[in-house]
């Protein structure tokens, strides 16, 4: 499956317009007029055909710039709206048979994949880390996002909902933006769907914080545009004054999965890449 959010953008340059067509024919000498009236309409004559020509030349290139992507018209390139490099995603294979989470029949909304082939893969130029490489991690790792205060309450939940396992993976940008993804899964929909509604969201109406945010409250700029409809998510960004560092987190149920996604960075957590990390990572899940 190939990612809709990537930072290329198509050149995509239209075809030329059309020249506007100049009359031809007409007779350019009439012996019937005088020589100082021949030479007038001669010379409206000719300014009239510059016109046509000037206009359908202008009509051809103003149909070219709106048609055109703004990065693609010099001097009129916009910088780099902050989208990650993502490698074109695919599903992984499923066993024979097997159905997908949303297929009908499939009354748990399982997940045959692996979980740890779900997970998002980094972007170009991020350094992987190393103790969140893309396997399983213990529960006691997932906990340790949450505030002391919040630990065990946390800890108990995945142990009355009985998360089967989980898997994470988390990355650094060159910037100093730090990612990591979480997904756990459980042993139906029904149960990931109890665990985010009693102890996986964050935020100051739920009663859960993090170690790295205090304040957050939902996310006003999110846009779920290329989210999976069958995909529910909450998503959240720590409120000001949030100190030196900010974090933006995502809670996501797809079926089986629980899937928990938090970006930091110092100064300010950017909410572009980390939107589009979370519809990348949605897909993969829906």
């Amino acid at each position: 499956m190939t990612a809709p959010l990537t930072t290329g953008v198509p050149a995509g340059v239209p075809s030329d317009a059309a020249v506007a067509d100049v009359p031809a024919g007409g007779q350019l000498h009439d012996e019937r007029k005088p020589l100082k009236d021949r030479r007038a309409l001669r010379a409206v004559a000719r300014w009239a055909l510059a016109a046509a020509v000037c206009g359908g030349l202008g009509a051809a290139t103003a149909c070219g710039i709106t048609a055109m992507h703004r990065t693609d018209v010099p001097g009129l390139a916009t910088s780099d709206d902050g989208r990650w490099d993502f490698a074109a995603l695919k599903l992984p294979a499923l066993p024979s048979g097997a159905p997908r989470p949303f297929d009908e029949g499939n009354a748990g909304q399982i997940h045959s994949a692996d979980a740890r082939d779900l997970l998002l893969p980094a972007p170009a130029g991020a350094k992987a880390d190393p103790k969140l490489s893309g396997g399983w991690v213990p529960d006691s790792r997932y906990v340790s996002e949450y505030g002391t205060e919040s630990r065990a309450d946390i800890a108990m939940a995945l142990r009355d909902y009985d998360v089967r396992h989980v898997a994470a993976r988390g990355w650094t940008m060159p910037d100093g933006t730090s990612t990591r993804i979480y997904l756990l899964t459980f042993e139906s929909a029904a149960f990931a769907q109890a665990f985010k509604d009693n102890a996986g969201s964050t935020g100051i109406d739920t009663g859960q914080s993090l170690v790295e945010a205090d304040t957050s409250e939902l996310d006003e700029s999110w846009d779920s545009r290329g989210a999976p409809k069958d995909v529910s998510m909450n998503v959240f960004a720590e409120t000001r004054p949030y100190g030196a560092t900010q974090a933006r987190t995502a809670s996501v149920v797809a079926g089986d999965t629980f899937a928990f996604l938090i970006e930091t960075r110092k100064g300010g957590a950017p909410a572009v890449p980390f939107h589009q990390t979370l519809v990348l990572q949605s897909q993969l899940l829906g």
